[in-house]
């Protein structure tokens, strides 16, 4: 593996991804998590939700999507940390809902790098305490 230039206070490349109802259905079948408040208004709203929310699971691998992309390789991850603080409504549109996610390093020991992440749908953090540790030597 190459080493991967960084510092405490890099900042990895911002991902702006969209989240749309097509990429919950794939989500589910991929996961097998067909719970109905990801795929029905009816459902969602019956449980006081604003509509259909995506997987906090998926707005997590979203999330080290983006750790992923900088270093360029998935078994650079040694370790990720979320807390699910507020879920993303997902509209019945062609166009879905925007997450974008930024990250910054702020620990290097070992060849360890721990990125503390940012994720956002408009000006809602959805993601609190959001870390992932990665090989970076």
């Amino acid at each position: 593996m190459t080493a991967i230039a960084a510092e405490v206070g890099s900042e990895i490349p911002v991902l702006a991804t969209m989240v749309t109802r097509e990429t919950l259905v794939r989500y589910a079948g991929a996961s097998g998590d067909f719970n109905p408040i990801h795929y029905s208004d009816f459902h969602a709203t019956a449980l006081g939700l604003p509509g259909v929310i995506g997987h906090g699971m998926l707005t997590m691998g979203l999330a080290l999507r983006a750790v992923t992309d900088w270093v360029q390789d998935p078994a650079r991850v040694r370790g990720a940390f979320v807390r699910f603080t507020r879920p993303i409504p997902v509209p019945d549109d062609a166009i879905g809902a925007e997450l974008v996610i930024t990250g910054t390093v702020t620990k290097i020991a070992a060849g360890i790098a721990t990125v503390a992440l940012d994720v956002r749908h408009g000006s809602e953090k959805v993601l609190g305490m959001a870390t992932a540790e990665v090989d970076i030597s």
